[in-house]
Order: C-alpha cells, then sequence, then structure tokens
C-alpha cells in the first residue's frame, strides 16, 4: 500500500460521489413509451448473459428514484454519475422526443438536487436505440449526427440545473467487447476494417456532443467524456520499471489487430491532443477510414476534464533489453470476484501518468470492487473487503494529490448492485444491497464507511 505524506489530504471542495448506469438499473424496459435498446435485444439471445438475466426490471430504479435518492443523502454523497437512456427520451433514436421518459429525468434531477446532490450526466452508457441498430448502428456515417440530435435534446432538457456532462461512457470497452468481440451488445463479430470504422464514428460522436453541449447549454457548462485507459503498474519502483510502465501505458501498438482496441491510448490521443498515436501509423492500411484534420478537429472538441474508470491493471517492468514487458501476477494474488487482479496501487500510478501526458483536472469516474456480498444473520452486509480495497485506492489517490496531480473527484462503483452485462447479477459491486427479488435495499458496511469517509474529506482513512 502507497505511504502517503503525514499533511496529504484531499483539496476541501473534492467531490465523493457515487455512480449507475440506466440499463443498467432503471428497468421499467417496456414502459411509458421507451424503445428498445440494443442491450434488451442482446440479453433474449441464448447464452449471451449468465443465466439469461435481462434488465427488463434491474433495480427497478424506474419506480423506486425517491428511495434511491434519499439513500443518497443519507449516504452523503456530493454527487451521483447517472446515465441517460437514449431510447427511453428518443424511442426511436431520432425524430420524435418521450415526453414521459424525458420527464423521468427531469424529477430525478430535481430530486438530486433537493437532496444537495450534484448529478453528472453521462449522455450514453451502451445502451443504443435498437431503432437505429437496424439502420446500421454506429457503422452508419449518419450516427454522430444522431448522437448529437438526442444529445440537445437532453441538454435543452436539463442544462439548466445539470453542469457537469460526460458525453459517452469507456468508447473503448464499447467497440472492442460490442462489434469486436461479440461479448456485448449488439454482439457483433466485425472484421478490422469495420471495427475500426465503428471506432471513429463514436468518436465524432463524442466531438459532435460536445458541440451541441456547447451550443445548447442554458447554463455554466463541464465536459468530458468517461475513459478506461490500458494503465500500467510499475513492477518496482526502479526509475527504468517506472518509465516501463509509463511507455505501456501509452504503447498503443498496430491497428492489425485481432480485435483488440482496447489497449494503450488510441482514444484519448485522439481526443485530448488532436492528434493519432504512433500505434495508429498504419491506420489506412488496416482499413479504417482516413482521419483528416477536419476529423481531428472535431474528435478533439476542447474539454474540461479527463474522467476515468479503473479497476485492474497489468504490472509492467524493464526487460533485459530495456523495452517494457509484463510480468505476471504469482499465484494467490488477490482478485476481486470478476477474478480481476486487485491493484489499488493503479490509481495512483493512473492518475499521476494521466496528469503528466494531458494536463487536465481529473475525475475517477469509476472505481470499486466486485464481491459476493449477502445480508448476515444479523441483517447486515459484511464487505470489509470492499473496505479495504478502497481505502487503499484513496490513500493512492491521495498520494497523487499531495504529488500535484489535479484530481477534482471520486465515483464509487457502483451506488447499489445492479446487472452487470454478459455477467447478469452474478457479482455485486453496490454500497447498497439489492435483494432482486423483493428489491429491498440495505446499506452494507462499505456505505456507512464511505459516509464517514465523506464526512471527513478522507481524514478517517488514517484511523
Amino acid at each position: 500500500m502507497n505511504v502517503c505524506p503525514a499533511d496529504a489530504t484531499f483539496p476541501t471542495n473534492f467531490v465523493w460521489g457515487a455512480a449507475a448506469a440506466s440499463y443498467q438499473i432503471e428497468g421499467g424496459a417496456h414502459e411509458d413509451g421507451k424503445g428498445l435498446s440494443v442491450w434488451d435485444v442482446f440479453c433474449r439471445k441464448p447464452g449471451a448473459v449468465w443465466h439469461g438475466h435481462s434488465g427488463d426490471v434491474a433495480c427497478d430504479h424506474y419506480h423506486r428514484w425517491r428511495e434511491d435518492v434519499a439513500l443518497m443523502q443519507e449516504m452523503g454523497l456530493h454527487a451521483y454519475r447517472l446515465s441517460i437512456s437514449w431510447p427511453r427520451v428518443m424511442p426511436q433514436g431520432t425524430g420524435a422526443v418521450n415526453p414521459q421518459g424525458l420527464a423521468f429525468y427531469d424529477r430525478l434531477v430535481d430530486a438530486l438536487l433537493a437532496a444537495n446532490v450534484t448529478p453528472y450526466v453521462t449522455l450514453f452508457h451502451w445502451d443504443y436505440p435498437y431503432e437505429l441498430y437496424c439502420q446500421g448502428g454506429w457503422l452508419n456515417s449518419a450516427s454522430p449526427a444522431w448522437f448529437a440530435d438526442y444529445a440537445t435534446v437532453v441538454v435543452n432538457a436539463l442544462s439548466d440545473r445539470v453542469h457537469h456532462w460526460l458525453t459517452l461512457n469507456e468508447p473503448q470497452v464499447l467497440v472492442n467487447l460490442g462489434h469486436s468481440l461479440g461479448l456485448h451488445a449488439p454482439g457483433d463479430r466485425l472484421d478490422s476494417a469495420q471495427v475500426l470504422r465503428v471506432m471513429v464514428h463514436v468518436l465524432l460522436a463524442h466531438g459532435k456532443a460536445v458541440q451541441a453541449i456547447r451550443a445548447a447549454a442554458r447554463g455554466p457548462s463541464a465536459v468530458g467524456y468517461a475513459a478506461s485507459p490500458k494503465l500500467c503498474l510499475p513492477a518496482s519502483l526502479d526509475p527504468a520499471d517506472v518509465e516501463a510502465a509509463r511507455q505501456s501505458t501509452f504503447n498503443c501498438g498496430t491497428p492489425r489487430f485481432s480485435g483488440d482496441l482496447g489497449q494503450g491510448t488510441w482514444y484519448e490521443d485522439l481526443v485530448f491532443l488532436k492528434q493519432p498515436p504512433a500505434g495508429l501509423v498504419d491506420f489506412d492500411e488496416a482499413g479504417g477510414p482516413a482521419i483528416g484534420p477536419h476529423d481531428l478537429d472535431l474528435i478533439g472538441q476542447p474539454l474540461d476534464f479527463f474522467a476515468f474508470n479503473l479497476y485492474t491493471a497489468p504490472s509492467v517492468r524493464a526487460g533485459s533489453d530495456g523495452q517494457p514487458e509484463q510480468v505476471p501476477y504469482p499465484a494467490g494474488h488477490p482478485m476481486n470476484a470478476l477474478h480481476w487482479p486487485l491493484t489499488p496501487d493503479a490509481l495512483y500510478w493512473g492518475a499521476l501518468f494521466l496528469w503528466e501526458r494531458y494536463h487536465l483536472p481529473i475525475f475517477v469516474t469509476e472505481n470499486g470492487l466486485a464481491n459476493l456480498d449477502w445480508i448476515a444473520r444479523d441483517g447486515r452486509v459484511h464487505d470489509p473487503q470492499r473496505i479495504d480495497y478502497t481505502a487503499r485506492c484513496l490513500l493512492g489517490l491521495r498520494r497523487a494529490i499531495a504529488e500535484g496531480v489535479d484530481v477534482r473527484g471520486y465515483f464509487h462503483w457502483s451506488l447499489m448492485d445492479n446487472f452487470e452485462w454478459a455477467e447478469g447479477y452474478k457479482q455485486r459491486f453496490g454500497l447498497l444491497y439489492v435483494d432482486y427479488p423483493t428489491q429491498k435495499r440495505t446499506l452494507k458496511d462499505s456505505a456507512y464507511w464511505y459516509r464517514d469517509v465523506i464526512a471527513s474529506n478522507g481524514g478517517m482513512l488514517d484511523a
């Protein structure tokens, strides 16, 4: 565990929050005029999701939002990162707006503000309108304009009260797992040229959405997007290993890939530096669409902060030839319920490396632990592993702040147990335990602990 300087602290205006996503918690999948999303359809495919689970009901947040906001207030959250369901607002993806769908988010935002919880709104967290998918989805060159039109509708409705926006969640994962490997909705296994086309259209959609937010916002607006770059840990504090981890973090390899567009910082360099990283020199040869200066300007619209999600990271050292090489974790290394290695120091190194490269204020928009929680005989949910892991992560983040990294906030993933995509309801990430048959919420020990962390602005981490 990282050792912080004795006088290290979190800034007085540090934002302590939790996060969730529309398809993972809302339910109400076929109510009040909502259209189908690709996840609604994907979950019907035999074998696509563990035990045939779906988000049809999920955590029933669509009906229980008042209770959930009250629980956020009880935990002392400063902020809540939510996402908007595109097909709930625009059932066909374009054209007519569903007033009932938009009214749901209108009420939710009002309730959050009344509870002194600031909404951070993500426009797209993977629940793409199925009607647009039937028209080619992200392969269609019109898809960036579709997304911009949707963004304008949401911003027109909410920006008098919402002032923090994220365009997309984890475009790397959306492209790689959804359109290359077929493990997430829509479940496609496209060839490399098609996957690169999806990637470009997603990034152009981001740029157009930034423009739409700037143009339509009715109040001050801070804009970013939630990245999921491959962040690497140095195997030791030897300067050579630190440099190897830094290089490996930003090394994009080659687009002559077998389907993995989730490595390196291809997306971040295009978005934040307005230039393709070195690994994309053969982009055109790999069949990707040409990216011209106008495209780079659109993709690279100025943003106000760098947001990233982080759960695990590989360990890297300098090899005998001086080049970075990955170091396997030893047998018995701690892991979470998704079998991801536990690497709490990654939050320190990730924040440090990203700050050095992009020089923007940082928000950690997701970080947490997949666990196998249950209600104990005393009626409580004891999750000491989540508390210990999160404390280690936060101490690393505090260390980065002490060393000059401008970190503005931390959002724990997740607010409540929820539908974990292709894993269904197998694992639990939440601060709130959800009994899915009854929908009863129970604050876990970690929720009470996080409440104390927030109240002390991180001071109790030293206790």
